[in-house]
């Protein structure tokens, strides 16, 4: 378009732009590329990914949102995929792999429809029904679990762990799951369970066996007393915790002290020494026999605090001084005039122990162990790291099925109930929406299909032998990778929590919803800046 056959330029040049179906089939290949990348990694039978990022680290995983994090993802349509992984791991801690390759699979569909000419905003007006509906039949077929269900609880921990490297000592890593996440656990204000995962603690140590992992009801802390005089074991330990340095006062403005002869010097020197010997009493007197400071301990106060027969630990970190004093009971003191008997905590035994060459302090037997700590060993760092993970993933779903109380089934079968109900219920919808209905129960089945692939198995085989156990009514039929047969998954013990299922399907709909709504990218060229990556301008968060 012109005026006087000059082009009128709206955008700066360079800017690149997309419209129409072009925008819409490259965003979406650009989805399911991302959903691809994760899929050989689903279930028991996914293989793990070796990423290497700029700096030559290494990470080897099978954790859906680790993979995604660890991938420098350029393109703006891919990151929405990222986002879906980040969301379910932070909402549900597991299930990332899932959410993404059924946010994939949605928008596979989605283009099916879009060539033959249907409206993005039909597809995602059925898409938002059918979400719903999924959501109603989730409930239906979901299972009610308490706390109390220790066996119940175990075969969640286990179902999570499968997949992962750790799966063969899935039995020994469940029992230290539910046993540290019932420890923090507690109850709100109306009454219900929420726990806080930031109350459990890793230490990672490599150069031992998996199965050396240990539970400790108390914290271990990565310091050792300042000074070696020191006692290396205190029982009925009484701890005092301070963000003050034990050491003498510079003055904050310009001073000088002008000394004339010798005994001034020594007066001076004497005067030091009695006020680190003042703090060090004031501690004493307090009844203290641990203290546990976030700053520095002066060399002559770490002499008084060993003559006394005191366990001090210097420079510990903030996070640990909070779980410290949630655990023991002890209030932190910012003034060092002013601790007192009131601000004590408590614990059994306070003593120092070597793991792998790396001296730490164990705090054990606290009155209230509102805080755990694992201490994860691996073969290699690779190992401890992967085994780290798989961890949270556990204690997340042990968590999340306390606080909602309610369970699923897994290995496909819930995905295919939802599947099969969906399809019934697209028929009273009727209009063109019951076309994207179907085609999101089409896509729910892609999680039986991805477990038969990994598994090696024939998938078309497989969801036909499903669909015939679903429509005789067995709602909890699902696929055994390691046997490749439909079994009951409630009998095999193949339980998940409710919020994976509930969470997955709603973020995968969202996430496909967004990108498909969008007919039109208008990409700015970068500025002359130095670009990461490889030169792919960012989009932001428009």
């Amino acid at each position: 378009m012109g005026m006087g056959n000059a082009p009128i330029l709206i955008l700066r040049e360079g800017t690149k732009r997309d419209k129409g179906k072009d925008a819409q089939f490259n965003n979406i290949s650009a989805a399911r590329a991302i959903a691809d990348s994760v899929r050989s990694s689903l279930g028991p039978r996914g293989m793990d990914k070796m990423l290497v990022d700029t700096m030559g680290d290494v990470v080897i995983t099978n954790d859906g949102v680790t993979i995604l994090k660890e991938m420098d993802v350029q393109h703006p349509a891919a990151k929405m995929l990222v986002e879906v992984a980040k969301t379910q791991d932070a909402e549900v801690g597991d299930g990332t792999t899932t959410s993404v390759i059924l946010a994939g699979e949605l928008l596979k569909k989605a283009t099916d429809m879009i060539d033959a000419n249907v409206h993005p905003t039909l597809i995602t007006a059925g898409y938002r029904l059918a979400n719903d509906k999924a959501q109603e039949v989730l409930k239906a077929v979901s299972k009610k679990v308490s706390i109390d269900d220790a066996n119940l609880l175990k075969q969640i921990a286990e179902t999570s762990m499968i997949s992962k490297q750790i799966g063969g000592s899935k039995a020994f890593f469940a029992d230290i799951v539910v046993d540290a996440v019932k420890t923090i656990i507690d109850k709100d204000a109306k009454g219900n369970y929420t726990a806080d995962l930031k109350n459990i603690q890793t230490v990672k140590k490599s150069g031992a066996n998996m199965e050396e992992s240990q539970l400790i009801k108390g914290l271990v802390i990565d310091k050792e007393p300042v000074s070696s005089a020191m006692p290396k074991k205190v029982e009925n330990a009484k701890i005092i915790l301070v963000d003050a340095a034990f050491e003498v006062k510079k003055t904050e403005i310009e001073a000088k002290i002008q000394i004339t002869d010798p005994g001034q010097l020594s007066a001076f020197i004497q005067e030091e020494e009695n006020m680190l010997r003042r703090m060090v009493d004031k501690v004493k007197a307090s009844g203290a026999n641990v203290v546990f400071c976030q700053k520095g301990i002066d060399d002559l106060a770490q002499h008084f605090f060993a003559k006394e027969g005191i366990y001090a630990c210097r420079r510990v970190k903030k996070s640990d001084m909070e779980r410290l004093g949630r655990s023991t009971g002890a209030s932190i003191c910012n003034k060092i005039e002013e601790i007192g008997k009131e601000d004590l905590g408590f614990a059994d035994l306070v003593e120092l122990k070597v793991i792998q060459d790396e001296e730490m302090t164990f705090i054990t037997g606290c009155k209230d162990p509102k805080t755990v700590s694992i201490i994860v060993r691996g073969g290699t760092n690779h190992v401890a790291d992967e085994v780290e993970r798989s961890l949270v993933d556990a204690w997340s779903v042990v968590k999340v099925s306390i606080e909602d109380g309610m369970l699923v089934t897994g290995g496909g079968s819930t995905a295919m109930e939802v599947a099969m109900r969906l399809r019934d219920y697209a028929a009273s919808v009727g209009g063109r929406e019951q076309i994207a209905i179907e085609a999101f129960a089409s896509a729910m089945e892609i999680i039986p299909t991805t477990l038969a692939e990994n598994a090696g198995l024939d998938p078309i085989d497989i969801n036909i032998n499903l669909r015939k156990a679903h429509k005789e009514g067995k709602i909890h039929a699902g696929l055994n990778p390691f046997t490749g047969k439909v079994e009951d998954m409630l009998s095999l013990n193949v339980i998940e929590p409710y919020r994976i299922g509930k969470q997955a399907i709603n973020s995968a709909t969202d996430a496909a919803v967004m990108i498909l709504r969008i007919d039109d990218v208008i990409a700015s060229k970068a500025s002359p800046m130095p670009q990461m990556g490889d030169g792919m301008p960012s989009m932001g968060d428009d």
